[in-house]
């Protein structure tokens, strides 16, 4: 016996889930590992101890295993909640967000009281940062039953619901779903016109005859900016927070470089001088822009152009949309603008994209930081 099992109580050692979870608790997931996989090789292993050697390889920071042995639990096991749950955590150890949220809820279709489920299920909503559906997951759980992890959660979301910008996980998950077929989506389906649109601003304010250019893409996405504008580029430059869009966008083999981020945050650590920064349809999930618009012309040579696309709101201020993406009105933008010591040398209405077969009301911008 090892000196690691020592510490299990003789009085464990015939129940083999007791014991790993006694091992686990002390620290000693390997050992539980161990310990779990090897009563489950000589055939003496059931549901229980399949779903703690998963949580003992969890512990163990082996995520994949987790996941293989979670797959083939719920494979073996397909009407028993637990077994759905277990394969969610796995799944979400290993970074596959989406599906684990699948088997949250197929653990509440088989089991509908498993608030183990319902907690687990509004932390991963949570990580996708959909508020309102963490909210939801979590309200029929009893108040005196929510673990810390919860109310720290709740208080989260309740936080996320009144920033003044959308939560960067929310695009980063919505972008992830959407990579594989966005270029089809967005050109076929919702006429996506933004690209188009900026370049031909940049040309009638001649950018375009200053090439070649060092072009910064704000939330690049696949790259159709980039695309659009690669004929001026001397170095091309993208940032977007989706990771699976980046790789979209290096599959083309346009950018000198991509950087997977958040475009406020990549932009306050940037030290490159730009020529031309461009936001194709980026900014609708941005609310308040002071921040952005102020690290843009921290970063523009002079005379150079702030060009981006906009959803529009009459009036003043901004305002979120039913569709989760905000909306800014033409004297918001001129005044913002304005305090950040741009030049407005276009502003016009456009329609960047449709919406259920009806074009989208939008403007699109064009910011020169004045010549020092």
């Amino acid at each position: 016996m090892s000196s690691t099992m020592a510490s299990v109580p003789l009085s464990l050692e015939e129940d083999p889930v007791v014991a790993g979870e006694v091992l686990i608790a002390q620290g000693h997931a390997d050992e539980a590992v161990r310990l779990l996989r090897g009563r489950l090789e000589s055939g003496r292993g059931g549901l229980l101890l399949k779903l703690t050697l998963q949580r003992a390889l969890l512990a163990a920071d082996d995520a994949p295993g987790a996941l293989a042995i979670a797959r083939e639990t719920a494979l073996t096991n397909p009407g028993i909640a637990v077994a759905a749950v277990g394969l969610g955590e796995a799944l979400l150890a290993c970074g596959h967000l989406p599906a684990a949220i699948g088997e949250f809820q197929r653990a509440l279709r088989l089991d509908a009281g498993l608030d183990d489920a319902r907690a687990k299920l509004g932390s991963a909503w949570l990580q996708a940062g959909e508020a309102e559906k963490a909210l939801d997951a979590w309200q029929t759980i009893a108040a005196t039953d929510h673990s810390p992890a919860v109310r720290t959660g709740i208080a989260e979301a309740e936080a996320m619901r009144q920033a003044p910008r959308s939560d960067a996980r929310y695009v980063r998950h919505l972008f992830d779903q959407f990579s594989a077929d966005y270029d089809s989506r967005m050109i076929d389906q919702l006429h996506y016109g933004a690209p188009g649109i900026l370049r031909e601003l940049a040309g009638l304010l001649g950018l375009g005859a200053r090439a070649p250019l060092t072009i910064l893409d704000l939330g690049c996405g696949t790259g159709l900016m980039g695309a659009a504008l690669r004929d001026w580029a001397g170095t091309l430059v993208g940032v977007d927070l989706s990771p699976l869009m980046i790789e979209k966008a290096r599959a083309r083999n346009i950018y000198n470089a991509l950087h997977v981020g958040d475009i406020d945050a990549w932009l306050a650590a940037d030290t490159t001088v730009h020529d031309l920064v461009v936001a194709a349809d980026t900014l609708v999930y941005l609310g308040d822009l002071s921040s952005v618009f102020a690290h843009v012309a921290a970063r523009l040579s002079p005379c150079a152009g702030f060009l981006f696309t906009v959803e529009k709101k009459e009036g003043d201020g901004f305002e979120l949309g039913p569709k989760r993406r905000w909306r800014h009105s033409e004297r918001y933008l001129r005044v913002e603008a304005s305090r950040a010591g741009y030049e407005i040398a276009g502003l016009m209405a456009c329609h960047p994209r449709t919406e259920a077969g009806i074009p989208v009301e939008g403007l699109a911008v064009a910011l020169l930081r004045p010549r020092v």
